[in-house]
Order: C-alpha cells, then sequence, then structure tokens
C-alpha cells in the first residue's frame, strides 16, 4: 500500500498547486507572456485531471482496508478546502 499512499500525495501536491497563477497573479498585465499562460494552463489542467477523478477517490475513500481509505479521504478533504486560482 505505500505505492497507493504516495500516489495520493501526489495528487494532493498537484491539487494544492498554484505557483504559477500566484506569479502571474503577482505580476504586472504587461509583463504577462506566453509563458505564464502556458503555465497558468498546466496547473489549470491538472487540477482538473485531479478533480475529475472524484468519483472513483470517493469509491476508495469508503473502504474497509483503511490503508486505502485513509488517504483517499484526505486528498478529498484537500480537493474540498483548495481555494480556486486567483483571477488573472
Amino acid at each position: 500500500m505505500p505505492r497507493k499512499a504516495e500516489l495520493f500525495e501526489l495528487l494532493e501536491n498537484i491539487c494544492r498547486a498554484a505557483q504559477w497563477h500566484a506569479a502571474t497573479a503577482a505580476t504586472e498585465e504587461r509583463e504577462r507572456g506566453a509563458g505564464h499562460r502556458r503555465r497558468t494552463g498546466w496547473e489549470t489542467a491538472a487540477r482538473a485531471a485531479v478533480h475529475a477523478g472524484r468519483s472513483g477517490i470517493e469509491g476508495i475513500a469508503s473502504s474497509v482496508r483503511l490503508e486505502e481509505a485513509m488517504p483517499a479521504r484526505r486528498l478529498l478533504r484537500v480537493m474540498d478546502g483548495t481555494p480556486p486560482f486567483p483571477r488573472l
């Protein structure tokens, strides 16, 4: 099970990632280029991919096997508690 726990931790990190959105929001409009748009697009797509798997994660979270259920439940809390990206 350690690999599943590590996978859920990776998904949590992806869900929390907002480095490029924060950097872009902090820059002047005129300084934003294609690189910023591409990187924020990657963050948006990665987070959307994690959220797209929510029904599967919920199924694992309801498992009686706690070694599977606990990391999945933690990921669901992160998904629910992560604020939306800042408006750019």
